[in-house]
């Protein structure tokens, strides 16, 4: 499928792009390449290639899920105006 250049000035639009009128021959050729590229990508037969997450067979290294902090809330709530149920209590600003 190749483009022309209509379809390249509305492409350049779309990505508010602001192209020169000498620049149009050039994108036409380029941009229709790639479409042509992708084309052919499209073709081929994937039916038996099983969908991967990473093209690398690598391990993610995971530390320890434990605990590393004490729970401060009360220390820190020492310092709030206004405290409830370990809950900051802020003035009403919506009527």
């Amino acid at each position: 499928m190749s483009l022309d250049k209509d379809q390249v000035r509305r492409i350049a639009t779309l990505a508010r792009l602001d192209l020169q009128p000498e620049e149009h021959g050039e994108l036409v050729d380029k941009l229709s390449r790639i479409v042509d590229f992708v084309d052919r990508l499209s073709a081929a037969d994937t039916s038996g290639v099983v969908p991967m997450a990473h093209p690398l067979d690598a391990a993610q290294r995971l530390r320890p899920d434990a605990v590393t902090e004490t729970n401060d809330r009360d220390r820190y709530q020492e310092n709030a105006p206004s405290v409830t149920d370990g809950l900051y209590l802020v003035p009403k600003v919506i009527e």
